[in-house]
C-alpha cells in the first residue's frame, strides 16, 4: 500500500472517530477515550506493512512519534472539561478543536500526496542521503505520529478527567484530635463557669 493510500486511510478514519467522540458537549466515558486509540491501532496495523529499523530509521520514528505527541497536545489543549449539574464529567469540543485535527490530519494526507507525485525523486535523495529505508519508513513514521496523535489526546483526556473529579469531589472532614477536643471542652466548661 502506498503512502498516500495509508495516510488516506489512518488519518481519514482517525479524523472521523475524534470528530465523532470529541465534537460538542460529550460525557467522558472509558470508551469515548479509548476508542479513538483502538481505531488508530487497527488502521496502523491493517495500512502499515513493515517497522524498518535499519541505518537512521528508528530515528525517524522517534521523531515521528514527538511530532504527533506535541501536535495531539496542541490539538487537545482545545479541548474542554467540566462538571455537569447531574455530576457526570463533560468535555467540550468546539470548531478550534474540530479545525486544529483537521488541520493536521489533512497536512499529512497532503504531504503523503507529495511524496509520491509531487516531490518523490526529492524524497528519495532524502532517504538515501540520510540512510532511510526508502518509503517504507515514511509510511511507518507518519502512521506512528497519528498513533502518537491520538494517544496523547487520550491522555490529555484522562488527565483532565482526574482534574475535575479531584476539584468537584468533596473535601473529607478531618478526624478531630482528640486532645483539641478536650481542651476545647475544658475551654468552653471554665467560660460558662466564669459567665
Amino acid at each position: 500500500m502506498g503512502q498516500f493510500t495509508t495516510a488516506l486511510i489512518t488519518c481519514g478514519s482517525i479524523l472521523a472517530v475524534i470528530l465523532a467522540t470529541d465534537s460538542g458537549n460529550r460525557r467522558i466515558t472509558a470508551v469515548r477515550t479509548a476508542a479513538p486509540t483502538l481505531v488508530a491501532v487497527l488502521a496502523v496495523a491493517v495500512c502499515v506493512d513493515s517497522f524498518p529499523t535499519a541505518g537512521n530509521d528508528m530515528s525517524l520514528h522517534l521523531a515521528g512519534i514527538g511530532v504527533g505527541a506535541i501536535c495531539g497536545l496542541v490539538a487537545s489543549s482545545l479541548l474542554g472539561a467540566h462538571s455537569d449539574r447531574a455530576g457526570d464529567i463533560r468535555s467540550t469540543g468546539g470548531p478550534g478543536h474540530a479545525a486544529v485535527w483537521i488541520l493536521l490530519c489533512a497536512g499529512q494526507i497532503l504531504f503523503a500526496y507529495g511524496c509520491e507525485h509531487w516531490f518523490g525523486a526529492r524524497m528519495t535523495r532524502f532517504t538515501t542521503d540520510y540512510q532511510l529505508s526508502g518509503s517504507d519508513v515514511l509510511i511507518s513514521s507518519l502512521a506512528l505520529m497519528s498513533l502518537s496523535m491520538v494517544t496523547a489526546r487520550t491522555a490529555v483526556l484522562q488527565s483532565r478527567l482526574r482534574a475535575v473529579r479531584a476539584a468537584t469531589a468533596p473535601v473529607a472532614e478531618a478526624a478531630p484530635d482528640d486532645d483539641t477536643d478536650a481542651e476545647a471542652d475544658r475551654a468552653h466548661r471554665r467560660q460558662r463557669g466564669t459567665s
